[in-house]
């Protein structure tokens, strides 16, 4: 019989003692042995034995769930967990800044999007030593997969599998000394245009412009300065203004502009013989113009420290210049074009060893916007010296034609190597007035009065209020216990002693006049009647509320509160009281009360097109939705806006404005208390001339504490549809003098509405 004893008894050497397991052995010899019949040889009583024994068996782990916990770390760079699983020999080797470092390294190296794995086999040599095959995938952003069969070699410590690093675990390559190095090929980065083809920013050969005003010989001053203005396209008055900012003498640099190499070279032989002028050429993204619609092409700037590794991942150079608003930023994709590079692994010496990938570099594609390059221009001169924004729309599609933010900012000013930047820097944000803030789409403000059209239509909607409803507007709303508002007839009464009240209005008549104590008077009948979310309901089908969806500038959403009381009802009526509206929104609002009630998507980019011409993206309006508002009763609030600037009806808020324009325009003023300081001034309108060569426009005007919306945003909103129409402005401002230059520090003021002859004479104050 041959005897077999298990191989577990073997395992407890450390356990039981050797005498022991020779007693066993003997007594299983001497009592397990029969005959061939199966019968003991002896019938004496066997001798009595000791108890079996318990036998304890520690199993090895296994070693490859110790690997794919490493790998499965490496895939969530989690290089902490990484380094916290090696041997204590590698961590000797290597600290674990040094090791996170290293592996931050590789991954900016390959520009890593990704790690993929899958462990092949494990291989337990002893009880101290196992090796572990694996594939690993290393997936670059520049030269896409890289796979290899590499091996990881583990060792157990305190009973658990250890990690022996190397190089080699990342590729098999990499031995010794050997190191990984890429080159990257990045393609220029792509233009953008108006609608039109015209550049708003190109790679171009730049000249950065400035004056020493000490150095400036007086003889030569005039025929400097009108170079000066012609070459960057700014007012006289503008840069006499910096000018008289410096000491007399003063050696101190100035710094003016940028302009293209080849807009230079006609003034050159000029500006070369003038003293006191600087010239400091440089190569760069170039915004034409000083920033046409800064707010919405955006610029570049080299890319910030805490994220260098992060688009050093992405397939960019260290030394790139990447978007950082508007559509710079948000076009990021299709302007850097697609990178591509060749990875090498470098022994030692610095020498290639071998390239292990290669792909080459995609062209980048050009944006062209839906902005009208000239308007552009024209639309920031109209509100240049305010603060404040204007925003055009297509009325019909949602096209941006034109977006202004003012003050605005200079975008060459984040390009290092122009000699103008630090100055300029230091001008844009040390600004209180936050020229880098977009008020078109960003800037929140309560409506005013230009709300009341949404109010009318609330009224009208809830059946409430017809076309045919009057009101007695007086001086004063009284409505509510111990409440008593001002109508804005009163203010002026008290200013000029003879403005009258409005007296009785139709509903039309009482937009058309602005009355307040009329829409007072909706706003808390409403309320009271348990139509207590009407206004708020119709302000967010008129969009309010929520962001707009313009792709490519940032914006803001604004708020509609539901009213809680009826002191809030009576504000929200005329546009006050806790709501903040964007003068996008107003824009893309009163184009659909233009339109017949369609709510567009306003839109900026025309269409997206590759270095060979094929359209990758092309505008179409998108519909945002439709106003909540029945055909008839928007008829009838399209008839009282274009009341509000007819002169043949001269109570209307804004008709002095339009004498003489012969575009048919409808509109609201408005004016709002802005909480500090003069009010913010309202004017936003429509066209309707139905040209086919000609789309009609909605346009919104805001400009910050200045007073009423009739003195500045409406001759604003005027001199908008001159520039569309004509291609030049038509009427001079109140304020100016000739074309863009101020005769008075404010504007004239307010011209009184000539009231209708049945209106009541004012009582006495």
């Amino acid at each position: 019989m041959q005897l077999r004893i298990p191989s577990a008894i073997f395992s407890l050497r450390n356990r039981v003692g050797i005498g022991w397991l020779l007693l066993c052995c003997f007594w299983l010899n001497t009592a397990c042995v029969r005959s061939s019949g199966g019968t003991p040889l002896s019938t004496q009583p066997p001798t009595p034995s000791l108890a079996p024994a318990s036998v304890g068996v520690t199993k090895v782990p296994a070693p490859d769930a110790t690997a794919r916990r490493f790998l499965e770390a490496w895939k969530n760079d989690d290089y902490l967990s990484m380094y916290r699983m090696l041997t204590t020999l590698s961590q000797d080797a290597i600290s674990e800044e040094e090791f996170i470092q290293h592996y931050r390294g590789i991954a900016s190296e390959v520009a890593l999007a990704g790690v993929d794995y899958s462990i092949l086999s494990a291989l337990v040599s002893s009880p101290q030593s196992a090796q572990v095959s694996y594939r690993v995938t290393l997936r670059s952003a520049l030269v896409g997969d890289i796979t290899r069969d590499t091996l990881m070699n583990l060792s157990r410590e305190n009973g658990e599998w250890r990690i022996q690093w190397n190089d080699t675990l990342v590729l098999p390559e990499l031995v010794g000394e050997n190191y990984l190095a890429m080159e990257r090929y990045v393609p220029g980065r792509g233009n953008i245009y108006d609608r039109e083809g015209k550049a708003l920013a190109a790679q171009s050969d730049v000249t950065a412009i400035g004056i020493v005003p000490g150095q400036i010989l007086p003889e030569q001053s005039e025929q400097l300065y009108s170079v000066l203005v012609s070459l960057l396209g700014i007012r006289a008055e503008d840069l006499q203004a910096r000018l008289a900012a410096f000491p007399p003498g003063s050696d101190w640099y100035l710094p003016l502009g940028e302009v293209s190499s080849s807009e230079i070279a006609r003034y050159y032989d000029t500006l070369a013989s003038l003293s006191g002028v600087q010239l400091s050429p440089y190569k760069a993204r170039y915004y034409f113009d000083g920033g046409i619609a800064p707010h919405v092409v955006g610029y570049v700037s080299t890319i910030q420290a805490e994220k260098v590794d992060e688009y050093l991942r992405k397939g960019y150079r260290r030394d790139e210049r990447v978007g950082q608003m508007g559509l710079e930023k948000w076009g990021e994709e299709y302007l850097s074009g697609k990178r591509g590079g060749a990875l090498y692994v470098i022994n030692e010496q610095g020498q290639p060893v071998t390239r292990l990938a290669e792909v080459q570099a995609e062209p980048a594609q050009s944006i062209y916007t839906t902005l009208n390059k000239d308007l552009q221009i024209g639309v920031q001169r109209a509100i240049n010296g305010f603060r404040g924004a204007i925003v055009v729309l297509e009325r019909d599609s949602g096209r941006v034609l034109a977006m202004a933010s003012s003050p605005t900012f200079d975008p060459n000013a984040f390009e290092p190597s122009n000699f103008n930047s630090f100055t300029l820097l230091n001008e844009i944000f040390s600004d209180p007035n936050r020229p880098y803030l977009n008020r078109a789409s960003q800037g929140l403000y309560p409506l005013g009065s230009t709300f009341k059209i949404i109010t009318m239509a609330a009224a009208l909607e809830t059946g409430q209020y017809s076309a045919e409803s009057t009101y007695n507007c007086g001086y004063f709303f009284e409505e509510i216990a111990g409440v008593r508002l001002n109508d804005w007839t009163y203010e002026r009464f008290l200013q000029d002693g003879k403005t009258q009240p409005s007296g009785l209005l139709t509903l039309p008549q009482g937009l058309i006049r602005s009355c307040n104590p009329f829409f007072w008077h909706i706003g808390l009948s409403l309320y009271r009647a348990g139509f207590t979310t009407a206004v708020t309901d119709m302000a967010r089908s008129f969009g309010l509320g929520k962001p707009t969806g313009i792709e490519g500038v940032e914006e803001e959403s604004g708020q509609i509160p539901v009213p809680a009381s009826e002191i809030d009802a009576t504000n929200q009526a005329i546009g006050q009281g806790n709501m903040l509206v964007t003068p996008l929104q107003a824009a893309a609002f009163v184009a659909a009360v233009g339109n017949g009630g369609t709510l567009y998507q306003p839109q900026v980019i025309e269409k997206i097109v590759s270095i060979d011409g094929t359209e990758t993206h092309t505008f179409a309006p998108k519909v945002n939705g439709q106003l909540a508002v029945t055909p008839e009763n928007l008829k009838v609030i399209q008839e009282a806006m274009r009341g509000v600037v007819a002169s043949n009806r001269p109570y209307g808020t804004a008709w002095h404005r339009f004498t003489g324009l012969d575009i048919r325009v409808a509109g609201k003023t408005g004016t709002a208390e802005s909480g500090s300081g003069k009010p913010h001034a309202w004017f936003i309108g429509y066209t309707f001339e139905n040209r086919p060569n000609k789309p009609d426009i909605a346009v919104a005007v805001v400009v910050e504490n200045v007073g009423e919306g009739s003195e500045y945003a409406a001759p604003i909103f005027r001199r908008v549809i001159e520039l569309y129409f004509y291609g030049q402005p038509g009427k001079l401002y109140p304020w100016e003098s000739t074309y863009y230059i101020t005769s008075t520090p404010t504007p004239e003021g307010f011209e009184t509405p000539t009231p209708e002859p049945t209106l009541p004479q004012p009582p006495s104050p």
